[in-house]
């Protein structure tokens, strides 16, 4: 049986209150000093991971640092933070531990924790990416676009993921438009793109003038908070969102019911997984970069996989085999914590149709 650890931080304080109600009464700065001298725990036992190919038990260990923190605090310290959190890990038997969120951020993507920890490490970008780019096929398939007629955006192209994520697609759609804040990294982007094929390849350093433009957005950037509002996007848009915490607000949900967002990288996991906590997905799912880590430790392969920011589409591939193998399967259409009815569905995409046809776009068939 494969044992492994996967590392999960507080996204925001209101996510340590949900957890410790105690915390409630105290004020913000507090449990800010509270989170910066308490020690890794873990927080969850997890079970019941198995497939005819093999099996897994392993761990939800908490690094406590919130996002705010890890932008803040000057990286040696939040570099220290992961290993310390890493080296518990360890200490409960793991094999391998994938990091989470921005723990699998700093650092190097995940290198400097790997060249610190005595186990394999893997931040699961590989497959969110696998998982991202299906499920933004999936949803525009459902809503009728065909790629190779539509314009693709990536938010946070220059990242691990928006990358290959950008490398990946740009074969497949009619314009590809890369969106992220540092302009030469985006036009380093736009040029090894257009050494590989002829494409149209676009880039621009302004969320809110790129993605009018788009029928599709795959959303990946590292915010803090978030950056795509409802006015940002044109009728019928399809937004996969797969940021950790998530890049599209919530005035989106309630403002604009002729686009269809999903939240991605959301997969079913094998046999009858149980680890009592609630991550806002259903249960017996996970994130797609959590699934990386049970993969992996189900496979018995205890190495590196996915660390730094230089992805290659063979890992893409390779680890979306392997999810498949085991019986790893991308999940229906989520939005804002929610699964989508048949009904909510349909009433999205009619709504699309009849508003791309008043903005003088053309209606997918």
């Amino acid at each position: 049986m494969g044992q492994f650890a996967f590392m999960i931080h507080p996204l925001d304080v209101g996510s340590v209150t949900r957890q410790f109600p105690w915390a409630r009464f105290l004020p913000e700065s507090a449990i800010d000093g509270i989170l910066r001298r308490l020690p890794p725990f873990k927080i969850s036992t997890i079970t019941g991971i198995s497939s005819d190919f093999g099996s897994a038990h392993g761990h939800f260990i908490v690094c406590p640092v919130t996002t705010r923190q890890f932008v803040d605090l000057p990286e040696e310290e939040t570099v220290r933070r992961v290993v310390q959190t890493g080296r518990l890990a360890e200490k409960l038997g793991a094999k391998i531990v994938g990091l989470g969120a921005f723990t699998a951020v700093v650092g190097g993507s995940g290198e400097e924790a790997a060249r610190q920890l005595d186990i394999a490490v893997t931040t699961g970008n590989s497959y969110t990416v696998a998982t991202a780019i299906e499920g933004a096929r999936n949803a525009a398939a459902f809503m009728g676009y065909d790629l190779e007629e539509s314009t693709l955006a990536v938010v946070g192209a220059t990242g691990s993921i928006g990358r290959i994520c950008s490398e990946i697609m740009a074969p497949e759609v009619g314009e590809l438009v890369l969106v992220g804040r540092n302009g030469p990294a985006l036009e380093d982007l736009r040029g090894d793109i257009l050494a590989s094929g002829d494409r149209r390849v676009s880039i621009s350093t302004d969320v809110s003038s790129a993605l009018p433009e788009a029928d599709v957005v795959i959303t990946v950037s590292s915010a803090v908070d978030t950056i795509i509002e409802p006015e940002y996007l044109r009728p019928g848009a399809v937004v996969c969102d797969v940021a950790r915490p998530r890049d599209v607000s919530e005035r989106v949900a309630n403002a604009r019911d002729d686009v269809l967002v999903i939240e991605g990288g959301i997969v079913s996991v094998p046999g009858e997984p149980s680890w009592s906590l609630d991550f806002g997905t259903p249960p017996g799912t996970c994130m797609a970069c959590m699934a990386e880590t049970m993969i992996l430790a189900m496979e018995e392969r205890y190495e590196d996989y996915t660390l730094g920011r230089n992805l290659t589409a063979q890992q893409v591939t390779e680890i979306d085999r392997l999810a498949a193998r085991h019986g790893f399967e991308v999940t229906g259409f989520r939005a804002f914590e929610k699964q989508l009815s048949d009904s909510e569905l349909e009433g999205i995409r009619s709504r699309s149709r009849e508003n791309r046809a008043r903005a003088g776009l053309k209606v997918p068939i």
